[in-house]
C-alpha cells in the first residue's frame, strides 16, 4: 500500500536519510521515536506536504513522489485538529471534498460515519466551543471525508484528557476495522502502539532504527538505542560463546538462536524475578544480591539490586514488595529467564 524507498529529505541542521518502509494494505501502522527524529517530517512527506530530496514514494502501486497533496488520496489529522473555527462542522468536514469528485453516496456515507461517532447531531455547531474530544472526531471524519486510501495521525492522542484520549482510541480501532483505509500513526505513547498498531517502525535522528511487529519492537531490540528507547534498563556489554554471555560481574545463560556476532545483552525489569530464598535448582541464571532502592511509580515500584557491584533493575507490583517484606539493604535472589534475553550486536 505505502511502500518508502530510499526517502531523504535534506534541511538545515537535520536530515532523514536512507528511510525504507513498507506498510500493508489496511495495516495499522505506528511510527515511534522521540521528539525530533523526524516521525512528522515523513508523515508530511508522505502526504505531499513536504518536498523530498531523493528516493520514492509508492502509494497503492502508484508512484506519488512527486503528485500534489490535493491529487495523493491521503487524509491527515494532527494532534490540534487544524480545523477551522469560521465554518460550522458539516463545513469542515466536507471542506476536503471541494478538491475531489463526489456524488450523493460520499455525502451519505460521510453523515454515517458522523452517526457511529456521536458528532451528526452537532453539524450546525461552530468550533469554538466544541469539547477536545469532539474536534479530534470532527478532524478524524473529515480526514475520511474524502475516502482516502491513508490516513495519516500525527500523533492525535497527546494533547486529549485521559477519559477523551481512551474514547478516541477506540474510535481509530472502530474506523480501522470498518473501513478500507490505511492508517499510519506517529505516536510516543507505547500503551497506544500495543492498541491501536499491527506493525510499527522508530526512527532515531532521521534514521530508520528497526520495523517489524509491534511486538517485536518492544521485545527484540536490534539496537542498544531501540532497546533504551522501549524501556530496556537492562542492558550490558558482554562476550557470547553459544548460549553463554559473559559480562563483568556475571554469567547468563541465552535461548538459541543466537545473534551473529552479538556482543550486547539486555533484559526488562518486569521479566526478572526476585525471591527472599533460594530458588529450586530448575532456575538457571539465579544470582544473590540486596536491594539497594524501591523507587515508588503509583501502581507499581523500581526495584534497584546490587549483583556483584552491578545494578539490576526490576519492576514489580506494590502487593508483590509488600507480601515478600522487600525492603532496602534486603538480601535476595535475582532469576533471569533465559527466554527473557535478547542480544544484538553494536
Amino acid at each position: 500500500m505505502i511502500q518508502i524507498h530510499n526517502l531523504c529529505i535534506h534541511f538545515s541542521g537535520f536530515s532523514l536519510n536512507n528511510v525504507n518502509i513498507h506498510i500493508k494494505k489496511h495495516e495499522f501502522f505506528v511510527l515511534l521515536g522521540p521528539t525530533g527524529s523526524g516521525k512528522t517530517l515523513l508523515v508530511e512527506a508522505i502526504a505531499g506536504i513536504t518536498p523530498i530530496s531523493s528516493g520514492k514514494i509508492i502509494i497503492n502501486g502508484q508512484d506519488m513522489t512527486h503528485v500534489p497533496p490535493e491529487k495523493r488520496k491521503v487524509g491527515i489529522v494532527y494532534q490540534d485538529y487544524a480545523l477551522f473555527p469560521h465554518l460550522t462542522v458539516m463545513e469542515n468536514i466536507q471542506y476536503g471534498l471541494a478538491y475531489h469528485k463526489h456524488g450523493p453516496d460520499d455525502l451519505q456515507r460521510i453523515r454515517d460515519l458522523m452517526s457511529k461517532t456521536g458528532i451528526l447531531n452537532l453539524s450546525n455547531r461552530k468550533i469554538k466551543n466544541l469539547s477536545g474530544g469532539e474536534k479530534q472526531r470532527i478532524a478524524l471524519i473529515r480526514a475520511l471525508a474524502v475516502n482516502p486510501s491513508v490516513v495519516l495521525l500525527d500523533e492525535p492522542l497527546s494533547s486529549l484528557d485521559p477519559g477523551f484520549r481512551d474514547d478516541i482510541q477506540n474510535l481509530l480501532k472502530m474506523l480501522h476495522k470498518n473501513t478500507d483505509t490505511t492508517f499510519l500513526m506517529v505516536t510516543h505513547d507505547f500503551a497506544e502502539a500495543f492498541f491501536l498498531g499491527e506493525r510499527g517502525a522508530i526512527l532515531n535522528q532521521g534514521t530508520l532504527e528497526q520495523c517489524g511487529s509491534v511486538n517485536a519492537l518492544f521485545t527484540s531490540p536490534k539496537t542498544p538505542f531501540v532497546a533504551r528507547f522501549m524501556g530496556f534498563k537492562n542492558m550490558f556489554e558482554a562476550q557470547i560463546d553459544k548460549n553463554l554471555a559473559k559480562t563483568d560481574s556475571f554469567e547468563l545463560e541465552l535461548n538459541s538462536p543466537i545473534t551473529p556476532d552479538a556482543n550486547y545483552i539486555c533484559f526488562r525489569g518486569e521479566d526478572t524475578r526476585v525471591f527472599s530464598t533460594r530458588p529450586n535448582s530448575k532456575h538457571c541464571n539465579t544470582f544473590s544480591g540486596r536491594i539497594q532502592d524501591i523507587i515508588d511509580k503509583g501502581s507499581y515500584c523500581d526495584l534497584y539490586i546490587n549483583v556483584n557491584n552491578i545494578l539490576i533493575h526490576v519492576s514489580m507490583t506494590k502487593s508483590e514488595i509488600i507480601n515478600n517484606a522487600f525492603c532496602i539493604e534486603k538480601d535476595v535472589y535475582l532469576v533471569i529467564p533465559k527466554q527473557a534475553i535478547h542480544t544484538f550486536f553494536c
